[in-house]
């Protein structure tokens, strides 16, 4: 979701978070909700081939020989997951929302392999990995608490048809949506490489979002998948768990690493991004810490701050690292 123009689309996300942290929100104009369904497909998926494995629930594009992006379009979130394929071995960089049957799509795309590795434990991330047998995590506290489930009371609102631009999957209802529990089989730090054949995938760790949050870098081809650190839209910073230092200083990293980048793959909105996004983003982020960026009341405590393709989501009363 780009920016102040896309707003309608984000007034359903931000929803979702209300009914979640017990928030007040501000006035949520039903056309702006119905307008986020009006409003796909993205044009960004225009450049993009379509597979031919997408069904009702997901639509899996070619992004780059050997990757693909599994987009969840219909439900607010606008989840992508990523399967990256070598010679040898498949990686699924996040599983979505557990709604649709991700394992299904992956068994078509490759016949290799797969590891499951999560870019960060949030519940829209997670919800296919009970459907893995090997899944890789930083394994932080979060982490693990995460790998338990998440109750149906927690992601209800997921499911609710406000949050959906169609029906849902066969099996799945408002009552019974949940995240299930799964089991992490191996832990990843920080510079381990993750060797596919023919291609190797080196873990970032950048705390901020959540402590757990990674990214995935390629460094022959340039390609990075950032998770949730970086996507086009109002990248969210106002849960419990996100720690503003920790966030301004990956991405200072990952802005530093920008001129050595070819593409990056977020997961959220749109599947391929500019490199230089990640230092208008770290330059930005600096504006609003030093309080010289304009907030926009967005919900009762919680303010956006906008920018050209990119923006921050936060509380009002925590815009500001604490005085050193």
């Amino acid at each position: 979701m780009t920016g102040s123009s896309d707003k309608p689309g984000f007034a359903k996300r931000f929803c979702t978070a209300v009914m979640i942290l017990g928030l007040a929100p501000l006035s949520v104009h039903a056309d702006d909700l119905a307008s986020f369904c009006e409003r796909l497909p993205r044009p960004a998926y225009a450049s993009f081939e379509k597979h031919s494995s997408s069904n009702s629930w997901f639509e899996v594009y070619n992004v780059e020989p050997g990757v693909f992006a599994i987009y969840e379009p219909f439900q607010w979130q606008e989840v992508i997951s990523y399967l990256i394929t070598g010679d040898d071995r498949a990686l699924l960089f996040d599983t979505g929302n557990g709604m649709g049957d991700i394992k299904a799509i992956v068994d078509q795309l490759t016949d290799k392999p797969v590891t499951v590795l999560n870019s960060h434990t949030h519940f829209d991330h997670i919800g296919g990995n009970y459907q893995f047998d090997e899944i890789l995590s930083v394994s932080t506290e979060f982490s693990i608490e995460n790998s338990h489930g998440v109750a149906n009371e927690t992601v209800t609102m997921e499911a609710s048809p406000e949050a959906l631009c169609k029906g849902l999957p066969e099996g799945v209802t408002l009552a019974s949506h949940r995240i299930k529990p799964f089991t992490i089989t191996g832990t990843v730090r920080e510079g381990d490489v993750i060797d596919l054949g023919g291609r190797r995938l080196e873990v970032l760790q950048l705390p901020g979002h959540t402590d757990d949050a990674i990214a995935l870098l390629e460094r022959e081809s340039g390609f990075m998948w950032t998770g949730d650190t970086f996507y086009e839209g109002p990248i969210w910073l106002y849960f419990p768990e996100t720690d503003l230092a920790a966030y301004r200083a990956s991405i200072a990293r990952l802005a530093e690493l920008a001129p050595g980048l070819t593409a990056l793959f977020p997961a959220h909105n749109t599947p391929r991004a500019a490199p230089e996004l990640l230092i208008e983003t770290q330059k930005a982020f600096e504006l609003v810490l030093e309080g010289k960026a304009t907030p926009v009341p967005t919900w009762e405590g919680v303010v956006t701050f906008e920018f050209e393709g990119f923006g921050f989501l936060m509380r009002e009363d925590n815009t500001r690292l604490p005085a050193q």
